[in-house]
């Protein structure tokens, strides 16, 4: 008796059309790039370079704390996160050269000459029970109140806003509004 055969499938054709489809889902598919917070960190110190202690005055210190119930705090006042720009725009500037807000020195920038420039810095504290949304939240409001007074700058010295300037004027104003920004490690920050 002659044995019957069953037709075999051609599986050649089946890994072409499985590697179009695979190329296709690649072509299509959109990876998204994470991203994080924008910091310029400072240069690492020699290995023979002495550590020093800097001083700062108290006034030239604002600090901003968030508690773990996401209250915020700045200097000694609880507010709202859409009032801390102003806040840290006015601290900055010392419009009215208030002797509680901080010093301004004149600083000769070359490109632009002599600048009176704010010591100011900010110290931002959180609590390790700060939500990650609103420490971003906080984050844009200090970043946003620095390049507005940047923005103010540029418009007062070249009639451009900072971020229409070239690379080299950027430069110089970043030198006059500097970001001064300082962050302590998470702890408990409650307040009383």
């Amino acid at each position: 008796m002659a044995s019957k055969k069953t037709p075999e499938i051609n599986g050649g054709s089946m890994a072409d059309i499985s590697f179009l489809m695979l190329i296709f889902f690649l072509m299509v598919t959109t990876m998204d790039k994470e991203e994080g917070l924008s910091r310029r960190l400072p240069p690492m110190p020699a290995a023979d370079q002495k550590v020093e202690d800097q001083k700062v005055n108290r006034r030239n210190i604002i600090q901003v704390k968030i508690n773990s119930s996401d209250r915020l705090y700045a200097g000694n006042e609880m507010m709202d996160v859409s009032q801390l720009k102003d806040k840290i725009k006015e601290f900055l500037s010392n419009p009215l050269d208030d002797p509680n807000l901080p010093e301004k020195e004149a600083v000769e920038i070359e490109g632009l000459g002599t600048v009176m420039k704010s010591k100011g810095v900010i110290s931002l504290q959180n609590d390790r029970g700060t939500t990650y949304s609103k420490y971003i939240e906080v984050q844009n409001e200090l970043i946003k109140a620095v390049n507005e007074l940047r923005d103010d700058f540029s418009m007062q010295q070249y009639g451009k806003t900072y971020a229409k300037l070239d690379s080299d004027r950027q430069e110089l104003v970043r030198k006059a509004i500097p970001q001064n920004i300082s962050e302590a490690e998470p702890k408990d920050v409650k307040k009383k």
